[in-house]
């Protein structure tokens, strides 16, 4: 095979076998060719419909030593996940801010968001945020009595 490719050079010497390499062309395989074809490249996250980084979940997967090996999917799986809760925290935020009549989400609104939704609550038990404050709670036997109320009311 390299002796053919020897003998065609010297047959055709003007010819140009820059793309030839033992029979096979440039563009089967990937290299410095790539180029030349067009092809655009696209991001995993691109592929996947996703807004969250999954080359760089990847990479912090990979560089964390959380385990040897990291499968393709496993990156893909987990910005999916984190996405999804970012979207859920700032939606109940954004409703928490509109409630307040604010046009800007600040730490407050994502403390409300949180506690008073049950799932997000359990999963951020242990978490405090900054500037969050607690939620409005007044214990039952604080508060006046109601029959007090009736009774000075009547008189």
């Amino acid at each position: 095979m390299k002796y053919k490719l020897y003998y065609s050079l010297l047959k055709h010497p003007r010819r140009n076998y820059s793309d030839t390499m033992a029979g096979k062309t440039g563009s089967a395989g990937r290299g410095k060719g790539g180029s030349a074809s067009g092809k655009k490249a696209v991001s995993r996250s691109a592929k996947a419909g996703l807004s969250f980084p999954v080359g760089r979940i990847a990479r912090y997967l990979k560089k964390g030593k959380y385990a040897e090996r990291i499968g393709a999917g496993a990156p893909v799986y987990l910005a999916a996940v984190l996405e999804y809760l970012c979207a859920e925290v700032l939606e109940l935020a954004g409703n928490a801010a509109r409630d307040n009549k604010k046009t800007r989400i600040v730490p407050r609104h994502i403390q409300l968001a949180i506690r008073n939704d049950e799932e997000l609550s359990k999963l951020l038990g242990g978490v405090t945020i900054a500037n969050g404050g607690v939620l409005p709670n007044v214990h039952s036997m604080l508060l006046p009595k109601k029959s007090a109320k009736k009774e000075s009311a009547s008189a």
